[in-house]
């Protein structure tokens, strides 16, 4: 595969995210080949734990902006194949561990929130900048469940991070650890995960998730994702293309995390 790596070691399904020059920022052959990963996973018997980390200083940059090659489909804005695909990994039947590092942006949240288990560095930080670029949110739509409501509106409407400790706190992440300590503690996590009878563990997984579907989890995040199918099915001839608007207020996201005035507000 080009974008992404996947073995078995000690019964763990390791899927590892492998763009590193690009941040790991997500094209559409990344995303073919992530799912194919799972898939591999979920149908593995000698599997019982699956481990999904990243190659590089950051997990994911989120969606790649970057104008895709004319031989390469774009990755829409929002795609029903996509969402099913990432409930999909919500519900295999095996326990998921996602190991974060650096920057978790947007689109990078759809690949560690499906997960039942997530370990961050302690240089991890999570954010959702859609608003400001011209988006109305990602497809997995899981930021209320993940954050609270409050938390939730603040990381939508004012595009701020969310450090590895503050989600420790909110209940999002389920450890801190050194940077350099995160793919021993997390693959550490999910051997003992393995030693488990994954009958059991595939039970207790239904369960859990269907305690949270009772709530209306995946109601919820349906009901989100039409909304979202909606928005973006509206014309709007007062904005740039789509593409070039979020590139450009990308960057004027960055340039006010470093403090240096923009010119306009998107």
């Amino acid at each position: 595969m080009e974008h992404v790596d996947y073995g078995v070691i000690d019964r763990v399904g390791v899927i590892t995210l492998d763009r590193p020059n690009k941040a790991n920022a997500q094209n559409r052959g990344m995303l073919d080949e992530l799912h194919e990963c799972w898939l591999s996973a979920a149908r593995d018997d000698n599997v019982r734990v699956i481990l999904l980390q990243a190659n590089g200083a950051h997990f994911s940059a989120g969606m790649d902006l970057s104008r895709p090659e004319p031989a390469e489909p774009p990755v829409p804005f929002s795609n029903t194949g996509d969402f099913e695909r990432m409930l999909s990994w919500r519900n295999v039947p095996k326990p998921s561990i996602a190991a974060v590092q650096g920057k978790c942006i947007a689109a990078g949240l759809l690949l560690c929130w499906p997960c039942d288990l997530i370990v961050a560095a302690e240089n991890a930080e999570f954010l959702d900048p859609t608003l400001r670029m011209g988006m109305a949110g990602v497809e997995y739509m899981a930021h209320v469940w993940e954050l609270g409501a409050r938390k939730a509106k603040e990381m939508l409407f004012r595009s701020t991070p969310i450090t590895a400790d503050e989600a420790l706190h909110l209940g999002m992440v389920n450890r801190v650890v050194p940077t350099d300590s995160l793919r021993s503690e997390s693959m550490a996590w999910a051997r003992d995960i393995a030693s488990l009878d994954p009958a059991m563990t595939a039970v207790a997984k239904r369960a859990l998730n269907g305690t949270l579907d009772v709530q209306g989890f995946t109601a919820s995040l349906s009901r989100s994702f039409d909304l979202l199918e909606l928005a973006y099915s509206a014309p709007r001839p007062d904005r740039l293309d789509g593409l070039e608007h979020m590139q450009r207020t990308n960057e004027e996201i960055r340039q006010r995390e470093l403090g240096r005035p923009t010119t306009e507000e998107p």
